[in-house]
């Protein structure tokens, strides 16, 4: 019998909080695991997302810089290479082809919305308008975007299990084929006060801000 070769060694801790739940959540909207069956990746145009995910795993890494083969721009790009790491993301549900593929993961309960908000920051997006058809209306809206429909499908049943919220699904070709799921007004309002439920969390502030300027409008906050 030969000799083995040495037992890898992980360079993320994998021990569940609301840190690593968010990452979590960045990894499965902008990150990718490679074909290798060791590399995890996350690519952002957001310094300060990437900066946010590698202090969430609380490891050191350089960032680098890839090229979108959908617009030809630059972004940044962090990679590691830990196998111990890759295994667990596929255990709670993260493949190589996700975009499409990808359905229910297996978050801990008390962590979600710290997952929520990761998936937010990755491909999530808010939007307000005011409504000309009626006076002082001012509307707003939370979404959330994928191309597979068994993921948004499956968001949409954890965030009603937990706060009997429903919101709507809707399917765009015009941001290459994704499916949306979206929340109005009060319901938006209670999914964010549970997402940025604490002032001691991560999250992107370019969007933090958006938001507290959205609720700042109709006299609401996420206090």
């Amino acid at each position: 019998m030969g000799l083995r070769g040495p037992k890898p060694k992980g360079k993320v801790k994998i021990k569940w909080s609301g840190d690593f739940a968010y990452a979590i959540g960045l990894i499965a909207t902008d990150g990718c695991l490679s074909k290798s069956g060791r590399h995890v990746a996350l690519t952002s145009k957001d310094k300060e997302q990437l900066d946010n995910f590698l202090e969430c795993l609380e490891i050191k890494s350089s960032i680098g810089k890839t090229l979108s083969g959908y617009n030809r721009k630059s972004y940044g790009r962090v990679q590691i290479g830990d196998v111990l790491f890759y295994k667990f993301l596929k255990t709670i549900g993260l493949t190589q082809a996700k975009s499409k593929t990808m359905g229910e993961l297996k978050i801990p309960k008390e962590y979600f919305f710290d997952f929520l908000r990761g998936v937010l920051d990755g491909d999530g997006y808010t939007y307000s308008y005011w409504d000309p058809r009626w006076r002082s209306s001012f509307m707003f809206y939370l979404g959330f975007v994928s191309a597979s429909r068994k993921f948004i499908d499956w968001l949409q049943k954890e965030v009603f299990d937990r706060i009997s919220v429903k919101g709507h699904i809707t399917f765009s070709k015009t941001k290459g084929a994704c499916y949306q799921l979206k929340y109005a007004k009060s319901d938006a309002v209670k999914i964010l006060k549970k997402m940025y439920h604490s002032e001691n969390i991560r999250y992107l502030s370019r969007k933090k801000l958006k938001i507290d300027k959205m609720l700042a409008i109709v006299g609401a906050s996420l206090d």
